[in-house]
């Protein structure tokens, strides 16, 4: 992730939460519930979030591990990750965040059960090497779990473009003050592989055995649950 874009996310990082609950009428909460249950999380997992953000999914997957397994929220953008802790000690749940960078993760081979990233794999500079990453860091047969943005198709698309490409950054100007990062997050949004084009990037990590895409109110998001072989 450049610098301009690490500044981008700690300028929104005070908005983040509000914003893409407005944005996606609060339907991304139930995505990440999804993702957790298809992850196949279970009590006692080790589970490393990446691009956490505000620490909405690493919760998620904590409620799955629970006490005796272990849940770390890590993100390049350290403004972001201060929102955690208030959120964590609201529910009374112990999840750790520290600085790390997707693209070169300072964890030894085969040490989590599941790796995860949430909306952050489009903002990487090369999604391919943040992919393998993760892989190498989680075990045998472990998961890699991705949710991302994807392009609904048929009658849909048009409706989602013109909401994307004008509402969203009116919405971004008047809500969160920002303009400029809620332009640049629907038009990497628009450009990202989605679907079987998401899979081949996976697939390009070659240490993938398995990978299924399942889209999110027609095709405008995807959860991918990719299986680890070594």
């Amino acid at each position: 992730m450049s610098e301009e874009v690490r500044q981008m996310f700690a300028d929104i990082s005070g908005e983040y939460d509000f914003m893409n609950t407005v944005l996606t009428l609060g339907m991304h909460h139930g995505w990440r519930r999804k993702a957790v249950r298809l992850s196949g999380a279970a009590q006692g997992m080790s589970v490393l979030d990446c691009a956490s953000g505000t620490g909405d999914l690493a919760i998620e997957f904590k409620k799955a591990v629970g006490g005796k397994g272990k849940v770390l929220a890590t993100d390049f953008c350290v403004e972001m990750l201060d929102y955690i802790k208030p959120k964590t000690e609201k529910l009374g749940l112990d999840i750790p965040f520290e600085f790390a960078d997707a693209m070169n993760l300072q964890y030894a081979d085969n040490t989590f059960d599941i790796a995860s990233i949430s909306y952050g794999i489009r903002n990487v500079d090369d999604p391919v090497v943040a992919l393998q990453q993760m892989a190498r860091v989680v075990k045998n047969n472990g998961k890699i779990v991705v949710i991302e943005t994807g392009n609904p198709t048929g009658i849909m698309y048009t409706g989602y473009k013109l909401y994307n490409n004008y509402i969203v950054p009116v919405l971004g100007r008047m809500l969160a003050g920002n303009k400029d990062a809620y332009t640049y997050l629907p038009e990497t949004a628009s450009r990202f592989p989605f679907g079987n084009a998401f899979i081949e990037l996976l697939n390009k990590t070659e240490m993938i055995g398995t990978a299924k895409a399942y889209p999110l109110f027609f095709g405008a998001s995807y959860i991918y649950i990719a299986t680890v072989r070594k």
